[in-house]
Formats: C-alpha cells, structure tokens, sequence
C-alpha cells in the first residue's frame, strides 16, 4: 500500500503543553502508532503512513488538541486514555469559569463572583463593584478568557486609566510603554494564571490580547471583542463616557472597580460613580456589588478592610459632630 503524508496544524495548542517538557508526549504517540512516521514542529504535525492509519491517528490528535486547549494540561495518562477510546477523568467542577494553567480550575468561588457570571451571559455590559481581593477582576478575565477559547469573540481587550496613587509617570524611567505597564501589571498576573507562557506570548504579539491604558481607546470601535476596563473608580465622567461608548458589534464589556480607592483629586467626581447613576435602568447594563465575604486573598485583608471601613465610619461621624 502506498505511503502518503498529511500535514495536521494545531491552531490553538501551546506546543509546550501539547507534546510535553522534552517532547515526552511526542515520543509516546511515536510509540502509539509505530507505523506512522511522526514528525512536529511549533504547532504543525506531519505525519507519513498508509492512508486508513493516517485518518485513525488524525482523529485522535483531533481529540487531544481539543482536551489540551480545554483544560491547559496534556499528561501522558490523557493521551493513553484517548488513544484506548476512553475519555480522560477530568474534574467536573461545580462552578467551574475555566481551567488555568496546569490544568488548574478558575472558578466562581463566591455567591457574587458565581453572581457576576450569570451576569455576564445574560447581559452585554456589567459593572463589578467591590474591596481589593474580591476577585472581580481575576472573574472578569477568567471569563474574557473563557469566550476567547470557545471563539465567541476574536480578541481581548484590557485597560486600565493611568492615575497614580503617590507616583508620577514623569518621574517612572522609560518610555511610554515602559511608564505605564506597572499599572498594567495586576492584568498580566491573572493571564499568565490561565494560559500557557508560549500561548500568552503569542496572543499578546498578534494583538488577540490586547493591553492598554484607557487613554489609547479613544477613537476606537471594538468588536468581535470582550473589553475589561480595571479601577473604573479612577476614570472622569468623560473618559468612562468615551470608554462605554467604544463597543461595537459582537462586543461585551466589564467594568470592574472600588469605590473607596478613588486616587482622583477631592474636587473630581469619579466617572465610574456617575455611570452607574446614568446607566441605572438602561436594559443590557448589569451590576454585581462584590462586599467583604468576598475577599478571597489572604485572611489579613479581609481585616483590613473592615478596619478601615470602621476608622471611616468613626472619622464621619466625628465631622458631622463638628
């Protein structure tokens, strides 16, 4: 029977995830299907052999690109289950958003994170309101992530307003990019939480993801996109207006913030306080008030923040008795 060759690309894997740290899982599908001369490079598989073990061994690399991409983790116990037939024992967790790097599952772990997710599936704009550590924003891109996996949307979109708490920008070393990526920094932490290094890295050169400060939105429509804007409490009336007004079709929008870490001047309304106002009773427009049951950082922040919100409350009380 005559040999042919059938060259196979996998679009979305991370090369690293799928073949394995020193090609291990390569090696084992070699050993699976010795009659096949098997050769990989990046994501594209070229494989030698007679016509009907070639339609066989593409359809199971089919499915361990579809179990890879799904659950970011590809073990050698996963490939010898789909291989036999069987399917791979995954954890179905309850309230489970994605899994992230290693396998590891993103989930709702509070009513109001589970709450901000139903949220989102039923409406084209939310509004996530709540303390540092409330994990509305890691929610917020564990879904943006979620759409991008299951091509409902072709791009990312995260910005956050540059407004410093304490520091200049012209007094931060670099260029612009460099000046404003530490503001960033708190988004590219939950990325690389659930993809794959190589994968982030591929997204982020190609523009799929997408990282910017709110100021480069102007005069952009964003489609086909999932757009995130982080510490809304810091935008202007008219820059939160400008943002809002960005989405185009296809398109769905979070605004995440905390209303007691404004660092705007005292005589600035901020522009995430005045939205929800506006947009109160406008259809479409969903809103999730995170509290302090759901902070689910270290147990200290928790305390902290009830600390403060009881110095705040014994600081009022003492102006008002003034």
């Amino acid at each position: 029977m005559p040999m042919i060759e059938r060259i196979i690309i996998l679009e979305d894997i991370d090369p690293v995830v799928f073949f394995g740290t020193n090609n291990n899982n390569l090696h084992l599908l070699k050993t699976l299907y010795p009659k096949i001369r098997i050769v990989a490079r990046g994501n594209v598989v070229k494989a030698v052999g007679d016509e009907t073990e070639l339609i066989k061994f593409e359809e199971k690399i089919r499915e361990l690109e579809k179990f890879s991409i799904k659950t970011n983790v590809l073990k050698e116990e996963d490939i010898l289950d789909i291989v036999k037939g069987k399917t791979p024992e995954i954890v179905n967790q309850q309230n489970l958003i994605i899994y992230g790097l290693n396998g590891k599952p993103i989930l709702g772990r509070t009513e109001n994170q589970r709450k901000l997710v139903t949220e989102f599936d039923e409406n084209d704009m939310v509004f996530a309101i709540g303390p540092a550590g409330s994990g509305k924003t890691y929610t917020a891109i564990a879904l943006a992530v979620r759409a991008l996996k299951n091509r409902e949307v072709r791009k990312i979109i995260l910005s956050r307003p540059a407004v410093e708490a304490g520091e200049k920008l012209g007094f931060l070393p670099g260029d612009m990019k460099e000046k404003i990526d530490p503001y960033l920094q708190p988004l590219y932490d939950a990325l690389e939480d659930m993809l794959p290094p190589l994968k982030l890295k591929d997204y982020l050169e190609t523009k799929v993801i997408q990282i910017a400060p709110l100021a480069f939105m102007r005069g952009r429509t964003l489609s086909d996109a999932i757009i995130i804007l982080d510490e809304a409490q810091n935008t202007s009336k008219a820059q939160i207006k400008m943002f809002l007004t960005r989405m185009g079709m296809n398109a769905k929008m979070i605004v995440t913030g905390d209303l007691t870490q404004i660092d705007l001047p005292s005589y600035q309304q901020s522009g995430l306080l005045h939205a929800l106002s506006v947009l109160r009773n406008v259809k479409g427009v969903g809103k999730v008030e995170f509290n302090k049951k759901d902070i689910v950082r270290h147990k200290l922040v928790q305390r902290i923040v009830e600390a403060y919100e009881k110095s705040e409350a014994k600081d009022s009380e003492e102006r008002k008795s003034k």
